[in-house]
């Protein structure tokens, strides 16, 4: 009998003998002699002998039983490929709960044999990484995802908040209930779940590109999250470009700055899902939010009993304007918007120049600040932020 190189003499030990059997009897191989085919495919899998080479095996071994019946073959042949892909399936549910594992150690600074599983991902700690999260974002949409036959159709929707903390580097990356990471739901949208194929074809996409080493994504709180060294900006770039394609609006990407070390991978995580959060809180319409143009706002958050007083010294009159505060409040977050163009704030708000105008005067002779000066601009432009960061006037200051 010709031997198949790759492929131990001792793998296929018992198939002469059921051929044999077979070819004297006519019986079919039982459930036992299957199994056994069964455990010598999960073992060819896991030696790395490969599923064609042990197929070929099976074949030429099987010539030499001149008389083996076809059905037995065919038997015989269908159980050793349904324990190789077992075993590969099994192998590549044990490597996606090892990466979750690392993922969820990472970016909780977690330190239990970081480095060791580090290098098994490619990751160098000692360099400085970037960290970019994208996720469900703002209310919830009907638009499926793009590829939903594919993926199991993702909606986007919006996390709830615990509210503003004193602490608001902290505070502001914490979502209301620590959202379960098998990806239960943002407002009750559905999410990316671990082993969802949309996670994987934008990572084989990024290491097609830049290489394993140099690239980590994985699912986690129901989004994804890509891992890039800080000199490699076109990575997250690239890893934004594919959400977009991949999923129906209403998805975000944040993304943090450039730090080093695991610490600076938590760092950067933590800063990527406080952009989101401040992009929902302060309504801001961009698909990517990065945290270096949002750095303003922890700083506001740091103080919280400052930025209360500011918006009760200078907000608190416009709950007696007629209509309600919304209005006027809406009309200066369009001023602001617009770089104090009132034609343009118009536009943003629907309504006509003379209604913008005369919102402004109310704002005015309210408050005693108009965003004509400018320290009064920066004043209420400061408080209006603050307003949203606090959510108020819906929640009360005390």
């Amino acid at each position: 009998m010709d031997e198949v190189p790759g492929v131990p003499a001792d793998l296929l030990g018992g198939h002469l003998r059921v051929l044999a059997a077979a070819a004297a009897t006519g019986w079919l191989p039982d459930r036992a002699a299957l199994d056994d085919y069964r455990a010598a495919g999960a073992r060819a899998a896991e030696s790395g002998v490969s599923l064609r080479a042990l197929v070929e095996a099976a074949l030429v071994m099987a010539e030499s039983v001149s008389t083996a019946p076809l059905p037995v073959l065919r038997r015989a042949v269908s159980a050793l490929m349904e324990g190789y892909e077992n075993a590969q399936r099994l192998a590549l549910r044990q490597e996606e709960s090892a990466r979750r594992e690392f993922v969820d150690d990472l970016l909780q600074g977690r330190a239990d044999r970081l480095a060791e599983r580090a290098e098994h991902f490619g990751l160098r700690l000692a360099e400085t990484y970037v960290v970019a999260v994208a996720r469900p974002a703002g209310p919830v949409s009907d638009a499926p995802m793009r590829g939903a036959a594919e993926s199991g159709g993702v909606r986007s929707g919006a996390p709830g908040y615990d509210g503003a903390a004193k602490d608001g580097s902290e505070s502001l990356g914490r979502v209301k209930g620590d959202l379960a990471k098998d990806g239960d739901g943002y407002g009750g949208a559905t999410v990316v779940k671990n082993g969802d194929g949309s996670a994987r074809r934008i990572e084989e996409a990024l290491v097609a590109r830049f290489g394993s080493h140099n690239v980590l994504v994985a699912v986690r709180d129901g989004g994804l999250v890509c891992v890039a060294p800080g000199s490699l900006t076109v990575a997250t770039g690239e890893f934004t470009h594919h959400v977009r394609q991949m999923f129906a609006p209403g998805w975000r990407v944040g993304l943090g700055r450039a730090h080093r070390g695991p610490g600076g991978v938590v760092t950067s995580y933590r800063e990527a899902v406080n952009a989101i959060e401040l992009g929902d809180r302060l309504g801001l319409r961009a698909s990517v939010l990065k945290a270096s143009d949002l750095l303003v706002f922890p700083v506001l958050l740091r103080d919280r009993a400052a930025i209360e007083d500011l918006v009760t010294t200078v907000l608190s009159p416009l709950l007696d304007a007629r209509g309600g505060p919304e209005p006027l409040l809406g009309t200066l977050e369009a001023v602001f918007a617009s770089q104090g163009n009132q034609t343009a704030a118009a536009r943003r708000l629907g309504v006509s120049t003379r209604a913008v105008t005369y919102r402004l005067e109310r704002i005015r002779r309210l408050t005693g600040f108009s965003p004509d000066d400018p320290t009064q601009r920066f004043t209420l432009e400061t408080a209006v932020l603050g307003a949203r960061l606090l959510d108020w006037p819906a929640h009360p200051l005390r």
